[in-house]
């Protein structure tokens, strides 16, 4: 009997992806089947959406029920109830199954394909996406291909499509052709699009019927329209190449089919020879019942149930018990200027070389969820077959894992299977080599023989699913390691990358497949299942790379694994980077070695407050955050860029003036290179290529000399405006287009880094009909790409930031001796003011900005965006406008943008969502989520920074407390709500339910670096300037009137500082004296020696 789906009942749903699958679990085992009952019904902005459905129904035995689920799409809601009501029952879907049966049955006639020869296609169209090794239809060249991607492009064909190359050296295999030609058709028919190259290998000197033949063939049919285009047909010819590119064509195929070897579906039906696994892993035991220590938490400060700081060991400490889990990825950034890797609190990691994302050397995931995979390790007892991980993932063992996030390092320590573990993930910031060193002891009290596996996914460019086809493993018996290495690889083609390890290795594999599995998981790879790994390496694998490394383990004994992971430019490099690695006791060094660089880095500046939450976030990772991630390695969990923004890493580098100047020095030079001679520059651009990003952005340029005048002011090295760089050149982005991707060139024209800072000044002179700066493509918000993109729009707090640049930049023209031009800027800012005091104010507060038709954006009058908080923090940064007006707008953002009980800040409100202007990719953002009305801290920031200059320190702390990470997540409740990192600054916090605290994108901001130095430079007062060629250290605070005292340490060169404030009347600001040693300075500042041993200043505020 079968019963239709009305039997089903109770009907439920989820859309949340976190919800339905759970925190690190997988789709084969998700939370949602933990347990019986209805689904939570969340639906709404669930950021990651799903549509899952449960309901019940009873099968008797017997019986047959039978359901349908139906999946579609519709313009509008009523358009989707309806298909909903159309296809809601079984027999509807029955009768669509058949229709579909029958439009499937009409389109084969129209093409003239049998059902059979559909399914052969279809197997053949298998081999376009997923390639075999082992395949038959996939060439095996003797010499391998050493030609980029673009070699293909002298034959016309990109290589951005997959290949099927059909081989034709007589007449009689054209009916292959022919064949192969249907097959493309039905594809496209079917939405795959790819590239059909016929290679006429017969030699040109014969008679050229087979050649009239093949192009008659493409003349017909379908083809004709397709000739020498993407996703067409390509006729060749073997000889008229250049053996490279004929070499580098096969490889590239994804697959081939010979003319003598008769119809696609013989070719397919040929089987390919496949090597032998190695024999299932027979345990000797049965596993002991060796119960988990119990976990021993430490004690740390902030703990929220997950984690908390270890304020000696400048850690953030994670401990997960019981199967407990962070609510999102926690992870570490740790990279040096060319090379970086970045690990979860699951120990998942991601790799990269030069280019994070250009060059990722392993898989860069970005799902919250799941985690997951890319570079994994798994301990297995040889004896039991028993196999489990020393990290969270991808195989959790029983008892706790603690995690320790250090600055350069990472530490997770686990003990369970009667095994301690401590495995020590770093890079040295001086070395192309990821380290992970993994110590294990016996604490069984009997030996043990143990396997230490390491396995990577190679990517080796931008794309893991290109790897597959791209990149290439093999042995080096030399180096005794692993090594691949992509020649396709536009940027750095045939760079060997290499896995190896401190001891010798038992076994080893290039074999993804092998490894996990068909269909397998990590979490339960097939490879560890075996004896050993099977020693698979070559081309065109599903690819990895996997160690198996033997251990064994007397009882009490301790012993160290440790895996090498990297790159270099030649593979000599790599055997010598290996082998120094293998050194008794080297990585030992390594490791101390980079702790030791970013404790002096990070350290540079240390403060004790009032304020624990302020401390541990200063002392902690903020700086840590600003250069390790934002300035090096550009990638985080939530973007991965690879390339430099020119506002984004010219502001980053003023957190670090004082501790690492001469790294802003040097970006100010790069970023200079970087300029058009018109005055714009590129929005963002890759390192090594230069490639990027041309825009009608109008801020971009302007912060080279606003950095360049506050490098100077604080340093004092002039020397920096003299060095000369080239302009680049490139077409210019047509009026009304948001931007082209460009491959610049360098120009013949150079410039020095003045000059270069003058040229984007005088390109920033053009104003609107209200005579306010033009806004262009975007301002700081780059979302408001489409508020001036007709080239008349407005933006009032370009004009500010233009007014605080031109005024600042003008001193250093007028010490340059540019007087005219000095006189010029200071013009221009002037009446940029008188114009934004004519037009743009709105009663309460001032308005963002003006589209291409005049309507004002950030007035009472709006119906979204009615108020804008960077154009009010910006009025008083600026301090040129009226001080009433700006003290009342920056009340506005008060009342309008501050939700205290939510611990927000707001950057605008109400949210974009229906108004008939269109502002640009703003309004794409669910409302209340990142710009669109949530907060964004880099601004948040700006409306402290706002209150510090008009000398309000209790306001200004108490907003930095209320964006401050760490408390956002002082309880588990709020951990749960907060759900990101809370020990690095987040770029948002969702404004919107049921979302409301939760933080955004984490790591890669440029809020990190303002909030920085916003604490440092403008609550703690300390800061340094240069006068008459030395350098003095100014302590001048802006600090809360509850504040008595606080103290800090600044390492300037050998000579550390010792800085206490003492500020006996309770004020916000006003230094009263100075003492150095003792002694009082005649005047407030302290000049700076670099070799001066330890020196104690006590600064007295007013009433001291």
């Amino acid at each position: 009997r079968v019963r239709e789906s009305g039997g089903a009942r109770d009907w439920s749903c989820e859309t949340d992806r976190a919800r339905f699958i759970g925190r690190l679990r997988q789709v084969a085992s998700p939370a949602a089947l933990d347990a019986p009952g209805p689904l939570s019904g969340t639906v709404g902005a669930v950021l990651d959406p799903v549509c899952a459905l449960r309901g019940s129904v009873t099968v008797e035995p017997g019986e047959t029920a039978r359901l349908a689920f139906s999946t579609g799409v519709a313009d509008e809601r009523d358009a989707a109830v309806a298909l909903v009501e159309k296809y809601g029952d079984a027999a509807t879907a029955q009768r669509a199954i058949d229709l579909a049966w029958t439009a499937g049955a009409v389109e084969l006639r129209d093409l003239g394909i049998t059902a059979e020869e559909a399914v052969t296609f279809q197997r053949l169209a298998s081999r376009l996406l997923l390639t075999d090794p082992y395949s038959p239809l996939k060439i095996k060249t003797p010499v391998e291909n050493g030609l980029r991607m673009d070699g293909l492009w002298s034959l016309g064909i990109s290589g951005d499509l997959p290949v099927l190359l059909v081989r034709i050296e007589r007449l009689e295999e054209t009916s292959l052709v022919r064949q192969a030609l249907l097959a493309h058709q039905y594809w496209r028919h079917k939405g795959l699009v790819s590239d059909l190259v016929v290679l006429n290998t017969r030699p040109t000197g014969y008679a050229d019927e087979l050649d009239e033949r093949l192009k008659l063939l493409v003349r017909t049919g379908h083809a004709l329209q397709l000739v020498d285009k993407p996703g067409g047909i390509f006729l060749r010819r073997a000889d008229q190449m250049h053996p490279d590119v004929l070499n580098l064509l096969q490889s590239v195929a994804r697959a081939t089919l010979q003319g003598d070897g008769g119809p696609i579906a013989l070719q397919l039906n040929q089987k390919g020879k496949r090597p032998a696994m190695p024999p299932t892993l027979e345990p000797e035991r049965e596993p002991a019942d060796e119960p988990a220590p119990p976990a021993a938490r430490p004690a740390l400060a902030f703990d929220n149930g997950i984690g908390g700081y270890d304020l000696e060991r400048r850690e953030y400490v994670i401990t997960l018990d019981g199967g407990r889990t962070t609510p999102a990825p926690w992870v570490n950034v740790i990279a040096g200027p060319s090379f970086g890797t970045m690990v979860t609190e699951a120990g998942i990691g991601c790799t990269w070389s030069e280019n994070s994302h250009e060059n990722r050397v392993t898989t860069w995931n970005n799902d919250p969820v799941t985690d997951g995979s890319g570079e994994q390790t798994y301990v297995r007892d040889e004896d039991t077959g028993e196999f489990w991980s020393p990290t969270p993932l991808p195989v959790r063992g029983d008892g706790a894992y603690t995690v320790r996030h250090g600055r350069g390092y990472s530490l997770f320590e686990h003990a369970s299977h009667g095994i301690a573990h401590e495995l020590a993930w770093f890079s040295p910031p001086e070395d192309p080599v990821r380290v992970a060193r993994l110590r294990l002891t016996n604490t069984s009290g009997r030996p043990r023989r143990l396997t230490v596996t390491h396995m990577v996914e190679w990517v080796l460019g931008s794309s893991r699913s290109r790897a597959n086809q791209q990149a290439v493993t093999w042995w080096d018996p030399e180096g005794a390691m692993l090594t691949a290495h992509n020649h396709y690889n536009f940027d750095f083609p045939g760079k060997p990358a290499f896995l190896a390890c401190d001891r010798e290795v038992g076994s080893y594999t290039g074999s993804r497949t092998e490894f996990v599995g068909r269909n397998g998981s990590p979490t339960d790879p097939a490879a560890l299942h075996r004896e050993r790994l099977s020693g698979q390496t070559g081309r065109y694998h599903d690819n990895c790379g996997a160690l198996m490394v033997p251990v064994d383990l007397a009882p009490g004994e301790t012993a160290d694994v440790s895996f090498l992971l990297g790159q270099t430019t030649l593979l000599e490099d790599a055997r010598y980077l290996v082998a120094r690695y293998r050194e008794p006791g080297a990585v030992e060094r390594a490791l101390s070695g980079a702790r030791a660089v970013w404790d002096a880095t990070c350290g540079s500046v240390e403060i004790a407050t009032p304020d624990p939450a302020l401390d541990a976030l200063v002392n902690g990772h903020l700086l840590y955050q600003v250069l390790s991630c934002r300035f090096w390695g550009r990638t985080a969990t939530y973007q991965s860029s690879g390339a430099y923004g020119f506002r984004d890493q010219l502001q980053d580098s003023l957190a670090l003036l004082l501790a690492r100047p001469e790294l802003a020095r040097a970006h100010i030079v790069e970023a200079a290179g970087r300029q058009f001679p018109e005055g714009d520059v590129q929005h963002w651009w890759q390192p090594v290529t230069g490639r990027g990003v041309r825009t009608h952005f109008a801020d971009d340029r302007n912060w080279l000399p606003f950095v360049v005048a506050e490098y100077v002011r604080a340093t004092g090295d002039a020397s920096v405006l003299e060095e000369r760089t080239p302009f680049i050149e490139a077409p210019p982005v047509p009026q009304g287009s948001e931007d082209l991707y460009v491959q610049p060139v360098t120009s013949e024209r150079s410039a020095t880094v003045y000059e270069h800072c003058c040229a984007a000044l005088d390109r920033s002179l053009g104003v609107g009909p209200h005579g306010i700066p033009l806004i262009g493509a975007g301002d700081w918000n780059d979302g408001m790409n489409r508020v001036g993109l007709g080239g008349t729009g407005e933006s009032v707090w370009l004009g500010w930031f233009l007014d605080v640049t031109m005024r600042r930049f003008a001193d250093l023209c007028e010490r340059r001796g540019d007087a005219e031009r000095a006189s010029g800027y200071r013009a221009f800012a002037a009446r940029t003011i008188a114009a934004i005091e004519r037009d743009a104010w709105d009663g309460a507060w001032y308005r963002r900005a003006y589209f291409d038709d005049g309507t004002p954006l950030g007035s009472r009058t709006s119906p979204e965006c009615s108020i804008d908080a960077i154009a009010q923090a910006w009025a008083v940064i600026s301090g040129a406008g009226d001080p009433r007006r700006a003290m009342r707008a920056l009340e506005a953002v008060g009342e309008k943008l501050v939700r205290w009980d939510d611990g927000l800040v707001m950057l605008l409100a109400p949210p974009f969502d229906r108004m008939p202007q269109d502002p640009g990719y703003i309004k794409g953002y669910v409302p209340g989520v990142r710009e669109n009305g949530g907060q964004y801290t880099h601004a948040a920031v700006w409306v402290a920074l706002a209150y510090l200059l008009l000398g309000d320190g209790d306001e200004a702390l108490a907003l930095l407390d209320l964006i401050n990470p760490v408390n956002h997540a002082l309880t588990p409740e709020a951990t749960q709500t907060y759900k990101v990192e809370p020990y690095v600054a987040a770029a948002d916090v969702y404004a919107v339910g049921p979302h409301v605290g939760r933080g955004g994108w984490t790591w890669y901001t440029g809020a990190a670096a303002w909030y920085y130095r916003v604490i440092v430079r403008e609550l703690l007062g300390l800061d340094t300037v240069a006068e008459d060629g030395r350098r003095h250290l100014v302590v001048d605070p802006c600090i809360p009137k509850t504040w008595h005292e606080y103290s800090l340490t600044y390492r300037f060169g050998r000579t550390v500082y010792e800085i206490a404030v003492e500020n006996p009347r309770g004020v916000n600001r006003g230094v009263a004296y100075v003492e150095l040693d003792g002694e009082r300075l005649p005047e407030p500042r302290v000049p700076l020696e670099e070799n001066a041993g330890a020196r104690a200043v006590r600064v007295v505020m007013l009433g001291g």
